[in-house]
């Protein structure tokens, strides 16, 4: 017999509405405009997934100790937070506590709900919901405290491990940024330019409405992807999600009946993605470097260009001074969009073709360094959280040993 099965061996759980044993309510209205009158120390958590669902500081907090909390509304709603310290929290959020914590952990809420938060979300995806008075109504399994202890101690054991995993991709992300920021930094490029054992040149300033022309892409809904498709095809969504700096080939395709509709991408062209939920993703962009010519849909610009489309693609994606001005000419509150009128006013500094290809060789194999640490840590992340998942699954099963509330009732009386 294994721990697990040891552990949960005999274990009697009463199951209860989570509105009969926790306080459950809502966040409060926080804008942004509220985030930069009020800096301060204290977190303030929204619907994000990023950062831990943090959207900025404040000066005061609407909430000490230890909670539960959940996103109520759009795509993430239905995920589950643990909470710990002096926070707040926005009205698209939930939060939790339990009203005995002698005998419940908040812990031991947080992992139930992470399996079960997300079964009972409404909405599909027009608007998901997870409102208040569904989530009163979930039941959880309520074992001895010891036992949430010891199941708690477990799944944090997992949960650290794939953590600090996490922890140690980011660093080597940010170390690679560093050095890109730098490489792509005027002065380096000045320093480039007037090194004796390269020809003199001279950096050019100038907009991207002057270094090549945009064209904004059209249509190609997820209906027209087909396994049997012809025409390699680039959705906005993956520029942000699949991609990195170039591709060579499309992962999905397109019927040559469909790809005489949309806009043609050809060898060298970038593809931008217009439109996205967060101002990081905004102006994401990848160069295509495949021979055959592909398509682009909605929501993308696709660039035409007479540069190195690599040297390009690291200047879009990293530059400090290119994204802060994309962060001025974006617009949009809950979707994030940047026209291409706007794009071409963007001002970029471009060395000549033989400094550029010099950076991009210096930069390949930082990528590369990066893409083979991808390759082998979010594989061990993403084992561990296959492997913490199931461990989740396991521990929180209870099935063959459930005592209702009115039969522990029962048997009470009985008793006695």
């Amino acid at each position: 017999m294994s721990k697990i099965d040891e552990l949960l061996k005999n274990e009697k759980v009463e199951w209860k509405k989570l509105g009969d044993v926790c306080e459950i309510k809502r966040g409060r209205v926080i804008s942004k405009k509220y985030l930069k009158q009020n800096p301060g120390e204290y977190p303030v958590y929204s619907s994000q997934t990023r950062n831990n669902g943090e959207i900025g500081k404040i000066k005061t907090y609407d909430f000490d100790g230890e909670y539960a909390t959940w996103t109520t509304d759009g795509a993430y709603a239905g995920t589950v937070f643990y909470r710990n310290g002096k926070f707040s929290v926005t009205n698209i959020c939930g939060i939790i506590k339990p009203n005995d914590k002698k005998e419940l952990l908040v812990k031991f809420i947080v992992y139930w709900l992470q399996i079960e938060a997300k079964k009972h979300v409404k909405g599909g995806s027009g608007n998901p919901k997870l409102m208040s008075n569904v989530v009163n109504n979930i039941k959880i399994p309520i074992p001895s405290f010891e036992t949430q202890e010891k199941i708690v101690e477990i799944l944090d054991k997992f949960t650290n491990y794939v953590t600090e995993l996490q922890a140690e991709l980011q660093d080597r992300t940010k170390q690679y940024e560093y050095y890109r920021d730098m490489l792509l930094s005027e002065d380096y490029l000045n320093k480039l330019c007037k090194n004796p054992e390269i020809n003199s040149y001279k950096l050019r300033f100038t907009t991207l409405g002057e270094v090549g022309k945009f064209i904004n892409g059209s249509g190609m809904p997820k209906t027209m992807f087909t396994s049997d498709g012809e025409v390699g095809a680039i959705h906005y969504g993956h520029i942000y999600t699949k991609y990195s700096v170039f591709v060579n080939e499309p992962i999905v395709k397109v019927s040559k009946n469909d790809a005489e509709k949309l806009k043609k991408v050809n060898k060298g062209d970038l593809v931008i993605a217009r439109t996205s939920e967060n101002i990081d993703d905004v102006m994401k962009t990848v160069a295509y470097l495949g021979n055959s010519q592909v398509v682009a849909g909605g929501h993308t610009a696709i660039f035409k260009h007479r540069e190195n489309p690599k040297y390009l693609s690291h200047l879009f994606n990293g530059c400090s001074s290119f994204l802060k001005q994309k962060i001025k000419y974006a617009r949009g509150v809950k979707v994030i969009e940047i026209s291409t009128e706007e794009m071409k006013k963007i001002k970029v500094i471009l060395p000549p073709l033989e400094i550029q290809n010099k950076v991009v060789e210096v930069l390949d194999k930082f990528q590369a360094f990066l893409t083979d640490t991808e390759g082998l840590l979010p594989q061990e992340i993403e084992q561990r959280q296959k492997q913490y998942e199931y461990f989740r699954e396991k521990l929180l099963t209870f099935d063959g040993n459930v005592v209702s509330k009115q039969a522990s009732k029962q048997a009470s009386k009985q008793a006695r």
